[in-house]
């Protein structure tokens, strides 16, 4: 057998909207979250709630930062989504509380069984629990979930679950060492408020 991508299949998939429904958020997404221009955090959030996410508190999002499908989009309390983040989501992210996407990170939940001769399409869905931190430019593929308070280094390719407060480096990045963190903030453990 050969590739012939004539004989594609979604094995079922369905975006969760209409045609119409998502032809409006391409062009919503472009005005608010897509524009390099800084628009205000809360407009953001307004828009994502409007269009189905579920958006906590206190979430700063960047400018440049691409949301395939925001109804299936939900994000915890006081999370940070950097510039040109791409939450390319055709299901479930789940972004916990106090998590951190750095900019250029990528969370990928679409790909293409390539043992099929169609290369059908496969979607898994991703989670990052509470804390977690993808470092800027790292990738995350679909089906995994990243471990409370994990850490996924700069420019980092995830294939597989990353355990809580394990730092995952390389390509395919692997548990480097655990995350450790002071019982204060600031540089050294001096808060800013002292």
């Amino acid at each position: 057998m050969t590739v012939d991508l004539s004989q594609t299949s979604r094995r079922g998939y369905h975006p969760g909207r209409p045609y119409a429904y998502r032809a409006l958020w391409l062009l919503v997404e472009t005005v608010v979250l897509l524009n390099p221009i800084v628009t205000p955090y809360s407009i953001k959030r307004w828009v994502l709630r409007r269009f189905g996410a579920h958006i906590g508190r206190g979430v700063l999002i960047k400018p440049s930062v691409h949301v395939k499908y925001p109804w299936h989009l939900e994000i915890g309390d006081n999370a940070w989504i950097g510039e040109r983040a791409w939450i390319d989501n055709f299901v479930r992210v789940r972004i916990g509380p106090n998590v951190v996407v750095s900019q250029g990170a990528y969370l990928c939940t679409g790909n293409h069984d390539w043992s099929d001769p169609g290369m059908g399409l496969v979607v898994k869905p991703i989670t990052l629990e509470d804390g977690a931190w993808i470092g800027a430019f790292a990738r995350v593929a679909p089906g995994v979930t990243v471990g409370r308070e994990a850490v996924v280094t700069l420019g980092s390719v995830l294939l597989e679950h990353a355990r809580p407060r394990g730092v995952y480096s390389g390509n395919p990045a692997v548990r480097v060492r655990e995350r450790t963190i002071r019982d204060r903030p600031g540089p050294n453990g001096v808060s800013a408020a002292q």
